[in-house]
């Protein structure tokens, strides 16, 4: 009964998984194959050697990037679960092996890496909603100054309806998306029909062939039939909502084949008919059904691009958990599932980024040739953050690792290169957005790394504080008095403040560290740590993981287990408020230090990010120079 149960519910979570997992690489044939023969700097002949050439190639990169490199190999290196360049940054750095230099490249990079992430983020629901749009233009003319108004239209929508939750609409991706691949796979099918000879292209040599016949041609042309793959880094980036089973089930069950039959059947379209080029996915369909498809691309394009929102506030929410972003407003949309999380100010920062997007290039044309670049950058830090964790995790010997991380790393570069012909046309966006958020990214590691040289200095330690404060003079008031702070062998400035002003000590001391571990989720059991320093004082370390919420007041309650027990109602929470204002002549730069000094200053504030009661929270501030 129980494998049947299991069966089932694999079942269900590889139908769910369609729409978040594979919207992104689902809707890349309304584009891909028209990049390649139309492209306008270096279209491909549309010759039947071309064809059959073009195609083998996106049927081996399938085959090679998604089903060996991420659904087999990748998807195992999860980190307790989860998946993500920023969850396997940290699970490469929980290996207590790693040299000095080889961490801070780990963390470099993984930065880097999360950063493109951004820039992909940004194109995808700008590219995808365009090119479904644009199926109007096939239908009748008249729409083709429509495209781009009914674009920003639905866009708008789009991000509007993301502070309502998607829980709701997303009980209906997963049907959805199975129609959309459905009519993928009988689409291509009836054109493959007609010319079966389309199939000898999953033949190798079809694809050797062509990248000999004019080596310069092949290596442009990869880089459209990289648009075949976007999309592969939310397989490993979604994991942690499906698991791995019913990943792999829905790409090899039904994904993969569907994919290839569109392929295909556009290839034999183009074969029949190179005049379809302007559009050969709408014009692959009967007339009769090409309305209903352009609202079916349109709803299934809305559905890549929550996926991909979805992952930009997930990879936010590890990157402010794991220290490096400032701390932003974060609101749960659904009371079940943990991961449905809306960011209001990553939300609008997002919308106007691809309104931007949609005006300066206004068709998906154009915005193809940005599209490539940061996911490739973000593959190849991924493979080689991979090869880390198989030699030192997995135990896999140098003989067997440099060959398979090898052979990927130098397809991923040859991908990285033909997209790079493209910076000068679009290209370039995703790399300075990406720059600019490793930049913020960095600045405030580095910042929050000074802010605590300069506190340190001024540090008093804490044991031989609890020992000199305990006289007959100390005026104790009832209650509990916790007091945050990040350094667990210092006293807190807070406290310091308010024995100077106040001169009274609370009845129960507790000097609390919230530290976020390189793991996604912590035990509510083992969240707390509680260590009694004598008859007043108390230190306690709680511990969340980078996909947890911190939620302090509900922590402090597992403390009565362990010693420490004290009323809600007369808990008073003291906060050190820092003001950083930037110097000339300090160790970093004077205008990266008042990049991080205005990131500090509109942090979300501690007690809201730690769920603090607010009318039981004291700030007491002082002021820092870098």
């Amino acid at each position: 009964m129980s494998h049947e149960t299991d069966k089932d519910s694999t079942a269900v979570l590889a139908l769910a998984a369609l729409g978040v997992v594979y919207g992104d690489i689902g809707t890349s044939p309304l584009y891909a194959l028209k990049e390649v023969f139309g492209n306008a700097h270096h279209p491909v002949p549309i010759t039947a050697a071309n064809v059959l050439g073009i195609l083998s190639l996106v049927f081996w990169s399938l085959i090679v990037v998604v089903s060996f490199k991420y659904v087999t190999l990748i998807l195992r290196a999860d980190n307790k679960g989860e998946g993500g360049i920023m969850a396997l940054m940290a699970r490469v750095l929980a290996d207590e092996g790693l040299s000095g230099r080889t961490r801070q490249a780990v963390i470099l990079l993984g930065l880097f890496g999360a950063a493109l992430f951004y820039g992909d983020g940004l194109i995808t629901p700008a590219i995808s909603v365009l090119s479904a749009v644009e199926g109007l233009e096939v239908a009748t003319p008249m729409f083709a100054h429509y495209v781009v108004p009914i674009t920003l239209g639905i866009l708008l929508g789009l991000f509007w309806i993301q502070s309502h939750g998607t829980g709701k609409v997303g009980v209906a991706f997963g049907p959805i998306t199975c129609v959309w691949f459905a009519a993928l796979a009988v689409m291509g099918l009836m054109q493959i029909v007609q010319h079966p000879g389309i199939l000898a292209a999953l033949l190798p040599q079809h694809a050797l062939a062509f990248v000999a016949a004019d080596p310069a041609l092949g290596f442009l042309a990869m880089g459209s039939v990289f648009l075949a793959l976007t999309g592969a880094e939310a397989l490993y980036a979604d994991m942690g909502h499906f698991g791995r089973r019913p990943i792999r089930l829905a790409w090899f069950g039904l994904v993969l084949p569907a994919l290839l039959l569109n392929y295909f059947g556009q290839g034999a379209l183009l074969l029949a008919d190179p005049a379809t080029i302007k559009n050969p996915f709408y014009l692959m369909a009967p007339d009769w059904f090409l309305l209903p498809l352009v609202g079916l691309a349109t709803a299934a394009t809305v559905i890549a691009s929550q996926a991909v929102i979805t992952g930009v506030y997930s990879i936010t929410q590890q990157a402010i958990q794991l220290g490096y972003a400032p701390r932003m407003e974060l609101r749960h949309t659904s009371g079940s599932q943990m991961g449905q999380i809306y960011m209001p100010g990553v939300n609008w920062l997002m919308l106007l980024g691809v309104i931007a997007l949609v005006l300066a290039f206004k068709s998906s044309t154009n915005l193809a040739a940005a599209y490539g670049i940061a996911v490739t950058g973000t593959m190849i830090i991924t493979t080689l953050f991979a090869y880390l964790v198989a030699r030192r995790q997995w135990g896999w010997r140098r003989r067997l690792a440099i060959p398979v991380f090898g052979g990927l790393l130098a397809l991923d570069v040859v991908f990285l290169a033909a997209n790079s012909t493209k910076i000068l046309e679009g290209g370039w966006f995703p790399l300075v957005f990406g720059g600019a958020v490793y930049l913020v990214l960095t600045t405030w590691k580095a910042g929050r790394k000074l802010l605590q040289q300069k506190l340190d200095t001024q540090a008093l330690l804490l044991r031989d504080f609890i020992v000199g404060i305990e006289t007959p003079d100390t005026i104790t008031v009832p209650g509990t008095a916790v007091f945050m702070t990040p350094y667990p062998d210092h006293v807190p400035h807070a406290l310091l403040h308010n024995l100077k002003h106040n001169k009274v000590l609370h009845q129960q001391i507790a000097l609390v560290t919230v530290t976020i571990e390189s793991v996604p989720r912590v035990p509510e059991a083992q969240r707390v740590v509680v260590e009694r320093l004598n008859h007043r004082f108390y230190r306690v370390g709680i511990h969340f993981g980078f996909m947890d919420i911190p939620d302090v007041p509900a922590a402090l309650e597992w403390c009565a287990e362990q010693g420490l027990s004290f009323d809600p109602m007369t808990t008073s929470y003291f906060l050190g408020r820092e003001t950083v204002m930037p110097r000339v002549g300090s160790e970093m730069p004077y205008w990266r230090e008042a990049l991080f000094a205005t990131l500090y200053r509109n942090a979300r504030t501690a007690a809201d990010f730690f769920g603090l009661p607010p009318n039981q929270v004291v700030e007491l501030g002082t002021r820092v120079a870098l």
